[in-house]
């Protein structure tokens, strides 16, 4: 029969907790690094971990240190007291002795230093017991069958909880515990969450920067709207800390180089160009970034460096506010402004590919670079300096390669009036150096394209957005420039560019496989849902069609005006002319 009791000495508690903690420790430890090996790359990949771990004086205890510390620690310090029955051991001989040696063992017990008479008398029934486990036939017998001397034993279950835990003389120190964390802990959690919500969006951000976003943009904001936005965003967002040591020339810099175009800019911002003092300083320091600046001044470094880590947050939520109100255009260059923060390149500006590259800047002439595979030949050829990191850049670059794309409708071959369509695209990551060509759908087999159609009406089936698929760990992606670790990621938007009309918001693609010729299934499957229209026939407005669907606030075509005659009165000669002339035509 069964028996439970609690966990006295937190054995089984102990386990429970080394499974959780190994589950999380050992990846979090242990973090792959992968990415371009380009030594600008490399270099700021071990910077960032320099200042993630901080100096042997001053060093930074982060969360993620700190739970390394305290869960190995933890793990290191438990000890496990429950023991297999070993007579071997309690007699100190080794597992292979014989029988005759085993009797000629001394059983003797002698007292040893400190030791009471019930430790004595304790020890000496544990060495008979265990004497005779190996010299009786029938105990020996009992502990080979069931590794105990005295034979089968009950079972015994124990809860993971330790017995002290539910004593009576510790439920005021029980109770106090649960009064300081439901009590204390709880409420300050809810408390700042709730105090702190009131002045922040759900994308996390202050209130009055979403209402600066939602008045300033229109349905046809370009780029430079859009970096304006973000330089008013810092007006709330960033406590500037330190002092404007070099900043001026910066911007002095800045004017040289961009003329014209950084007055605009400022006049996006505050009319004028009398910006805020917080205003300009971030404007500065985003466009010393994109200009790739070099900044002397340590602190200010600094400010750059958590004003452009704030970025992508900002930029989320401009482009929930843009999407949400179907403006393609605003959408698209916020879309697209992380790239040009994430390589510091001047957005608006028709940049070379060849200026992501180590060694060349943003001034690199664009017809020179578009195709990069022979540009890098072209290096190779010529001898120059350059292009050994080039290569290494290359060889860990993707670009994304769109494998197929079509419209799909659950239990339907076309496309119905009226019905869910999902937008199915199946991407994957091709390397410009990769030798081997990808497999192409239509190069498939029946039998593979059909397997091919069953997964897709699966996948169509299922909530997620992506398909459920095993992907490699991605790798860092080439961004020598930014200021932290950063993931390839790309946005995916339905979008009718006639109207400057979103369809369906933006989504966030990630997690895309690599292109393998040996695999039959190489991509990976994401899919955008929308509803289609009522009719794909626009009807005019003189039918009652038209008339209809106007009423219910739909599309029509409208008639074109009938052209008037320049001349409205005609003699009755030039009537006649002009009755025979149309006779005639029309014969």
């Amino acid at each position: 029969m069964a028996n439970y009791h609690y966990d006295e000495a937190g054995n089984m508690a102990a386990y429970f907790v080394i499974s959780v903690l190994v589950i999380i420790l050992l990846p979090v430890t242990f973090p792959l690094d992968s990415g371009c090996q380009c030594t600008p790359c490399v270099q700021r990949r071990a910077d960032v971990r320099r200042h993630q771990r901080g100096s042997l004086l001053r060093p930074k205890f982060t969360r993620k240190a700190l739970l390394i510390t305290v869960g190995w620690g933890s793990s290191a310090h438990t000890e496990v007291e429950n023991k297999v029955y070993n007579p071997f051991e309690i007699l100190e001989i080794s597992t292979g002795t014989t029988e005759k040696a085993i009797k000629s063992h001394p059983d003797k017990v002698k007292a040893t230093i400190n030791e009471t008479l019930e430790d004595i008398t304790n020890r000496f029934v544990d060495f008979t017991k265990a004497y005779k486990s190996l010299t009786d036939e029938t105990i020996r017998r009992n502990w080979e069958l069931f590794r105990h001397p005295d034979g089968q034993q009950e079972v015994s279950m124990g809860i993971a909880l330790l017995k002290w835990v539910i004593e009576g003389k510790n439920i005021i120190w029980v109770l106090g515990v649960y009064g300081i964390l439901f009590g204390g802990a709880l409420l300050t959690l809810v408390g700042r969450w709730w105090f702190g919500n009131r002045q922040k969006t759900k994308d996390g951000i202050n209130t009055k920067i979403a209402a600066a976003f939602f008045k300033a943009r229109t349905d046809n904001s370009g780029m430079k709207e859009v970096i304006g936005a973000l330089g008013q965003a810092y007006r709330w967002e960033t406590t500037w800390a330190g002092t404007a040591v070099g900043l001026e020339e910066l911007e002095e810099q800045i004017d040289e180089k961009m003329g014209d175009r950084w007055r605009e800019v400022k006049d996006l911002v505050a009319p004028g160009g009398k910006c805020e003092w917080t205003e300009q300083r971030a404007l500065v320091l985003l466009y010393a970034h994109f200009l790739r600046l070099n900044i002397g001044d340590g602190a200010l470094k600094q400010e750059q460096t958590r004003l452009l880590l704030q970025a992508p947050m900002l930029l989320n939520a401009l482009l929930g506010i843009s999407a949400a109100r179907s403006w393609l255009s605003p959408t698209l260059m916020v879309m697209r402004l992380p790239a040009y923060i994430t390589q510091a390149l001047l957005p608006g500006k028709t940049v070379a590919p060849q200026a992501q590259l180590p060694g060349f800047d943003g001034d690199a002439d664009a017809s020179e670079g578009k195709d990069l595979v022979s540009f890098i030949l072209r290096l190779e050829d010529e001898g120059d300096i350059r292009k050994t990191e080039a290569r290494k850049t290359l060889e860990g670059w993707s670009w994304l390669d769109v494998v197929d794309m079509s419209f799909k409708v659950i239990g339907e071959r076309l496309v119905t009036p009226s019905s869910i369509v999902f937008l199915l695209v199946k991407l994957r990551l091709r390397r410009p150096l990769q030798s081997d060509a990808p497999s192409s759908v239509s190069e498939k087999s029946a039998k593979a394209i059909r397997e091919d159609k069953e997964k897709d009406d699966k996948f169509l089936n299922r909530r997620r957005d992506a398909e459920d698929i095993e992907v490699a760990t991605p790798a860092w992606a080439h961004a020598p420039h930014w200021p932290g670790l950063r993931k390839p990621g790309w946005l995916l938007v339905l979008a009718d560019d006639k109207s400057n009309r979103i369809v369906v918001p933006p989504m966030k693609i990630s997690d895309v496989p690599a292109s393998s010729p040996g695999k039959e299934r190489d991509y990976r499957s994401y899919k955008l849902q929308f509803q289609a229209p009522p009719t794909f026939l626009i009807p005019e407005e003189n039918l009652l069609a038209g008339q209809m669907a106007a009423m219910r606030g739909g599309t029509v075509k409208r008639t074109a005006a009938p052209e008037e005659s320049e001349d409205e009165s005609l003699t009755d000669e030039e009537q006649h002319y002009d009755d025979s002339s149309e006779s005639t035509i029309y014969y």
